[in-house]
């Protein structure tokens, strides 16, 4: 009988081992069109919090330590700092005229953002808060991304149709790279040897060597039953191990899922309407995305590639970031 109920009762202690709810996690969301952000909780999946902020919300990220959030507050033409103990905004950040995108740096020290306006990328000290540097680049700047080395630095001018190089030493552009028309978004590799920019009209990711600096392949995309000009690539994220990415088709309302080795596209997973942008919550095992017209956002499950569930948030969501920790 001893043994019976020793059996038992580790049955029950595996059962609710394996019925326990995954991590939650804070899910900030942008939303561009009544100037908030909403707070989703991973686990509960839905909003805890709308928190007021600045005209015109786009681009968001965290510090690396989780305390601030960053966020362009565009048509306000600056950058709001926002406590994550008490969701009050605590300062700004000189950005420069309509901020839209930025990615902070590896060591968490400096902010590199994009001003749509007047054709620079600002670099921000964070700890004086103060404008280091100005880079003049192509028309309409807005894509942001930085090697995970600190070195190089991709800002997408959306007119010119290319992808700059910066040296983050010097702050002075090295190579510029022609790609598709009106590119969109910048995403480095995790070992630094490739950095992907999507261009929404011209339907297509560019990979390009990190250490060349020219394109080595050229992803595309087909679904039946749409028509190519649907297809508009933007955010782009990677798995830290390098296998896989996931790539936002805007109006096709679907997420793609390319082999980032081979670069075949292996599924494409549907979402909410103009799928924008795209976050991993710490651990990826799941990826978030911005559903821009269905005003939501949808969790899809990275192991099996399928969409668990949609959450709504506020009007036009445009960016995500997930707390890190």
């Amino acid at each position: 009988m001893l043994r019976r109920l020793t059996f038992l009762m580790a049955g029950l202690v595996i059962v609710a081992s394996l019925g326990s709810p995954a991590s939650a996690h804070l899910v900030y969301v942008s939303n561009e069109r009544d100037n908030t952000v909403s707070v989703v909780d991973s686990t509960l999946m839905e909003v805890v919090r709308t928190i007021d902020v600045g005209q015109r919300p786009r681009g968001i990220t965290i510090s690396h330590d989780g305390k601030f959030i960053y966020l362009c507050a565009s048509d306000d033409d600056t950058i709001q700092i926002i406590d994550t103990a008490n969701y009050q905004i605590v300062g700004t950040l000189p950005s420069g005229p309509d901020p839209e995108l930025f990615v902070l740096s590896p060591d968490g020290k400096t902010l590199y953002v994009a001003n749509e306006d007047d054709n620079l990328v600002t670099v921000i000290d964070l700890e004086s808060r103060s404008v280091e540097a100005e880079i003049p680049v192509g028309v309409e700047p807005e894509g942001m991304g930085i090697s995970p080395d600190g070195r190089a630095l991709v800002n997408t001018s959306e007119t010119t149709n290319m992808a700059h190089f910066i040296d983050t030493e010097t702050n002075e552009i090295t190579h510029n790279v022609l790609v598709d028309s009106r590119p969109r978004f910048a995403e480095f590799k995790p070992d630094n040897s490739e950095v992907w920019v999507s261009s929404e009209i011209g339907g297509t990711v560019s990979v390009i060597d990190n250490e060349s600096r020219e394109i080595k392949h050229k992803i595309t995309f087909e679904i039946p039953g749409l028509r190519a000009e649907s297809i508009q690539p933007v955010g782009v994220r990677i798995t830290a191990d390098g296998t896989k990415a996931y790539v936002a088709l805007g109006p096709a309302n679907r997420v793609a899922v390319v082999n980032a080795k081979t670069y075949e596209v292996e599924d494409y997973v549907l979402v909410g309407q103009r799928v924008w942008q795209l976050a991993f919550t710490p651990d990826q095992k799941m990826i978030v995305s911005t559903n821009g017209v269905s005003n939501d956002i949808t969790f899809i499950d990275v192991a099996t590639d399928e969409a668990i569930q949609s959450v709504t948030v506020g009007a036009l969501p445009w960016g995500v970031v997930v707390h890190p920790n």
